[in-house]
Parts: structure tokens; sequence; C-alpha cells
């Protein structure tokens, strides 16, 4: 259980039990086709398929008997025959393929005076009675091989895992006319993203990530377009379709591999270690906005480099600990004395199999006094513009509720207030957002449709800021994730700005976009 615990946490696929379902549905995906309930079903050819077989069987009998008399521990860790309880038809059969196994090894090895006649006619008998699970489990093994052996040929290394992620993204947009010049022409843009992953121990993980994209000028956030923060797509990045190290990290599991360690020199931010509790987080398969996917007060400062750990305290609870710092790498601040630093402590709580609650603090220190999440109005991003060094401190709370299997209700909400260490300028700021989604809405396995509505960040009040927002933005967006197999994904989605920026003589601005996702 505790191995399982690190492999969990190590992989981030879940957080607290609740599985992302287009991580889970990629995993192993064949092989989960080998064992679906409508593959084994395809086998019956009657009625007496469909029983189990039980311990007062003559067939059960026979097979424990030629389990004891040779030997032959039929499949169960243990090395118990599991004789105290009914077996499905395909566990027996694998029972009696080991057992003819055993039997063939012994006649080849020429010690067929072992071997008892009245064995190998119960052994034919069994083979009658059973030929059709025999050969449905020996096609199941005979493809599982060939894959094994494919595999082998074309991995990529014996020590490293290759995988990735290649984002498309059509989009358009109108109004904005102002905050900016609302000349939002028909882009398209990508992100490409190249990972590597190995392990030392088992229970450890080293991985780099590889980075390309080309949205030039903030795309439509630049002056232009719509000059606003809020009009920033999920995917955008401006690398000059250079590739970069975009994140390096090693995590390691300790203390009974109930707590992983997180050291990430490279692409750092809270968010690499305090769980958004969001299912919209990931730019290839959630939200279509910048905004939306998670929390922007893990966004805070903008870091690059910091460590922190992930400890599971109970089945219920687990604790998150984040530190990071922008700029650290430079010898005369170091990772102490960083112009930007943050500091981040979540604890998540799971109540019931359906629900996980999260309540974060951060406190942060800024030279200028920005947020620097790089969303919202630019007034509540810059404190105000009071340009002196601050403390930041925030509060985030959030939720995510497994209503049925197919819908899920997801809130975060927090405030940011900037004290400033030079003067008696104090600033208050704040975002939520609530969301409902509905996993497979037409019956397709993996489709996903996303509502959400939401307050991108705003400065409320302040004393001693030049102007404070006025206005009230409302973030509404919707969007669909249509999932073509377990590698590609297309998403349609817009979403809409009212008063951008939280100015109110503002136009609203509306951006769509066909996002299509290839993930290897």
């Amino acid at each position: 259980m505790q191995n399982k615990i690190a492999l969990l946490l190590l992989s981030g696929v879940v957080t607290l039990g609740v599985v992302n379902p287009v991580l889970a549905e990629n995993l192993n995906a064949d092989l989960a086709a080998e064992l679906t309930p409508e593959n084994d079903m395809a086998q019956v050819t009657s009625v007496s398929q469909l029983s189990d077989v039980q311990p007062n069987d003559w067939a059960f009998v026979a097979l424990q008997s030629l389990v004891e008399r040779y030997g032959v521990i039929a499949g169960y860790a243990d090395g118990t025959f599991q004789g105290n309880r009914a077996m499905t038809r395909y566990e027996f059969a694998a029972g009696l393929n080991a057992a003819l196994d055993k039997i063939n090894q012994l006649i080849a090895s020429g010690v067929t005076d072992k071997i008892d006649q009245s064995d190998l006619e119960t052994i034919k008998k069994l083979q009658t009675e059973f030929a059709p699970e025999l050969t449905t489990l020996r096609s199941r093994i005979d493809t599982l091989e060939a894959r094994s052996t494919t595999i082998a040929s074309q991995q990529f290394s014996t020590t490293v895992a290759l995988g990735g992620q290649a984002i498309f993204g059509v989009a358009t947009g109108f109004g904005g006319d102002p905050p900016g010049k609302g000349e939002a022409n028909t882009i398209f843009t990508y992100l490409a993203q190249l990972q590597l992953v190995s392990s030392f121990t088992g229970k450890d993980r080293f991985r780099a990530v590889l980075v390309s994209g080309n949205a030039a000028n903030d795309s439509f956030g630049n002056p232009d377009a719509f000059n606003t923060n809020m009009a920033r797509l999920a995917w955008q990045a401006d690398y000059n379709n250079q590739v970069r190290l975009d994140s390096l990290e090693y995590r390691i599991a300790a203390l009974g591999d109930r707590v992983v360690f997180t050291f990430k020199p490279v692409g750092f931010s809270l968010g690499s270690i305090l769980s958004s509790n969001s299912p919209y987080a990931d730019a290839g398969q959630g939200a279509i906005s910048s905004f939306a996917g998670a929390t922007p007060i893990f966004k805070i400062g903008s870091l690059d480099a910091g460590l922190g750990f992930d400890w599971l305290v109970s089945d219920e609870v687990r604790l998150q600990f984040a530190y990071g710092t922008r700029g650290s790498n430079d010898s005369s601040r170091g990772l102490l004395g960083a112009d930007n630093s943050a500091l981040g402590v979540q604890v998540l709580y799971k109540p019931t199999s359906s629900l996980i609650t999260g309540l974060a603090y951060v406190n942060a220190y800024s030279r200028n006094g920005n947020l620097d999440t790089g969303t919202g109005s630019s007034n509540a991003d810059t404190s105000g513009g009071i340009n002196e060094p601050a403390q930041i401190h925030a509060v985030n709370a959030s939720m995510r509720w497994q209503l049925t299997n197919q819908l899920v209700l997801g809130a975060w909400g927090g405030v940011m207030v900037t004290d400033s260490l030079k003067s008696d300028a104090v600033i208050l700021s704040s975002t939520y957002t609530v969301s409902l989604g509905i996993y497979d809405p037409f019956g397709r396995k993996g489709d996903f449709f996303g509502f959400l509505y939401g307050l991108p960040p705003k400065l409320n009040n302040g004393t001693l800021v030049a102007a404070v927002d006025t206005g009230n933005s409302t973030h509404y967006e919707v969007f669909y994730r249509y999932l073509v197999n377990d590698h590609i994904s297309i998403s349609p989605g817009f979403f809409l700005v009212t008063d951008p920026g939280h100015i109110s003589r503002n136009n609203d601005i509306f951006v769509g976009a066909i996002r299509t996702t290839f993930s290897f």
C-alpha cells in the first residue's frame, strides 16, 4: 500500500484517490481493452460458461489435487490455491494452464514415471471442459508477449521514458476597443512539450521538460488587440520557435513512502507542489483561458526555482509545503535573498470519497510589490503600482466535489493583501471561480464538457494607491473536449470577459478557439 501511495504522489495522476479521468484512460489502455467485460463476454458460447467454478465442483477438486501433487502454484502470490472460495472460469483456466505447463516440463525431462496415468486422463477431461477459456487465455498471453517484444524493440531507452504533448490552437476574438485597439486577427499557435523521465531507485523520479512555442506579442493580450491579461490563452508561450528547458525536477519518496520531496531548480511555481484541486489546470486538456484553469494565487511571484514536500498524513489529509524564489541562481542574492520569493502551505482534506477541499496560505516577498500572476487587471497584478518592497499575504480555498460519476462541481477563491514595507500602503485584491464539469456527456468515454464562471484578480481597495478597480469583470467560459482516441483530443470553446480590466467603460471581449492536443 505504501509503495502505491509513493507512486501516486510521484506521478501526479491522482489527488487523494480521485483519478484524473483523461490520464487514467491513457494508462495501459491497450491492456485494459483486453480485460474489458465486453471482450470477456464475446468469448461466451454457452450458458454454462457464465457460471463460476465452485469449491465442491468435480473440476475444482480435480485441479486442487493436481496442484498439490505436482507442486503447482496456481498464480497466487501467497502460494495457496485459495480453495475456500469460488473461482471464475478464467481464473480456473489459469490454474489449469499452470498445471499443464508443469506436467509438460516433467515429460520433457524424461521423468514420466512420476506422472500418474489417471492424472493424464483428468487433465484431458479438464482440457475439453475448459477449452474456450484456455484458448482465450493463451491468445491473450501471445498478444501481451508480442506487445512486450514491440515495446522492447521500439522503446526510447531502457532507463528513460519519453513522452509529451503538442497543442495546436486556432483562435479568434473581437471586441475590446478599449482597452486595446480591438485588432484581433485569427491566429494559429502551438505549444510543444517533450518530457524525459527516469528513476534511479524505483521510488524517485527525475524529469526534464523541453518546450517550444510561437505565441508572439502576448497573443490577444497585446495593446493592438485587447491589451489585458484577461485575454490570454492557456497554451500561449512565446519561445520564438526555439527549444528551451522548461522544467527540471527531482522527486523522491521517503518516511515510509508517505512523503514526496521535490527539488526543482527550473520551472518552479507554488503550483508545482501545491495541488490546484481543479480538473481544468492542464493547458492541453483543461480550460481554454489562462485564468480559469487554476487559482492565480499559486502563481504569485513568477518564481523559477524552489523545493518542498507533499505529505500524505492519512487517507483523508494531505499537507503540502513549497518555497520558491526568482533569480536565486544569482550569487549576489541567493536562495534566501532573492528579490522575489514565496512560501506556500496547503492542507487538502477528503471527508468523503467524492469530495476534496483545500485551504492554502501564501507568504511572499516582492521588491516592487507586484503579484506577478499574469492574470486579472493590471491594477491588481501590480498592487496598484506602488513600486515598493512589500510582503504579500494570500489565502486560497478550493473544493472539488464529484456529485455523480458524470458531474463534478469545482470552486476556488481567495484574497491577496499587499503590505508595503516602505510606506503605509495596503492593497486588497480578490479572485474566484466556480465550475461545472460533465464527463462522457453524450455517452462517449473520455469526452468532457466544462462551464466556468469567475472573477479575475481585482484590486478591491487600498490605501496610498493611485486607483482601485471600480468596474467588475466577469469571466464566462465554455469548452467541450472531444476525445478522438487515447492520444488525440479536440476542444472547441470560447470565453467572454465583461468590462475587461475591471473598467466599466471598456468593451467586452470574446475569444473563441479550437485546440487540438496530441499526447504521447
